[in-house]
């Protein structure tokens, strides 16, 4: 069996969370008021200290979107991803990439963002899968809920370890990178777990663990 990379993408591969970034560009665009961008702050913030349900956060605010093309959202995010996003990738993760790219492994983003931002992902930093939250579709537009498992927490593990057997990957061999506290089960679940610039709660674990702490800055 093969042994893959999985990565974090909110202060992991890149220096900040990414959904507060598209909820800044919503509202220059003038798709979101401000009422949304405060509430999208302060979820932020609480994600950063693991004192919220993120799965209910994030299903109100994919309903904002329900009746939205797929196309239009993916063409939104293609934008905001390529000018925002992906020029603040971190310095250590250029080279965690390219150090795992050169072994054969394959690079696999395990983030609890979207399906479109995963997408774009995969082309700007040569990603080879995008394991996120995907949204059902009807004629085309979304319907304002998340398929499960959420991609978040267990529901990582769970995406991928399916993803893991269909691939002949070996999980005890692989790595997975992050910073937060909240992918403590699949920290777990792999041989490799690298512990990335991380929030209060983990730097803690990783001290009790004597797991490596890496600073990506």
């Amino acid at each position: 069996m093969s042994t893959a990379a999985f990565f974090d993408l909110d202060r992991t591969l890149i220096d900040t969370n990414s959904a507060f970034l598209y909820a800044k560009y919503e509202k220059s665009c003038g798709r979101i008021g401000w009422m949304q961008l405060v509430e999208s702050t302060a979820f932020t913030v609480l994600y950063h200290f693991n004192i919220i349900n993120m799965e209910k956060a994030y299903l109100k605010a994919t309903k904002h979107y329900s009746g939205v093309l797929a196309t239009e959202i993916q063409q939104n995010t293609a934008r905001f991803f390529q000018t925002i996003v992906a020029p603040r990738i971190q310095p250590g993760a250029i080279k965690a990439l390219e150090h795992h790219r050169q072994l054969g492994h394959p690079l696999v983003l395990l983030s609890t963002t979207s399906s479109f931002q995963g997408q774009e992902a995969i082309k700007s930093w040569k990603l080879d899968v995008s394991l996120t939250n995907e949204f059902p579709l009807k004629a085309g537009r979304l319907t304002g809920t998340i398929k499960r498992p959420f991609c978040y927490g267990q529901g990582k593990v769970t995406k991928a370890k399916t993803w893991a057997a269909e691939n002949n990957i070996d999980l005890k061999k692989s790595y997975f990178y992050s910073d937060s506290f909240s992918d403590l089960p699949m920290l777990e679940a792999v041989g490799h777990p690298r512990v990335v610039n991380p929030d209060p709660k983990l730097k803690k674990t990783a001290s009790t663990r004597s797991w490596d702490v890496l600073n990506w800055t």
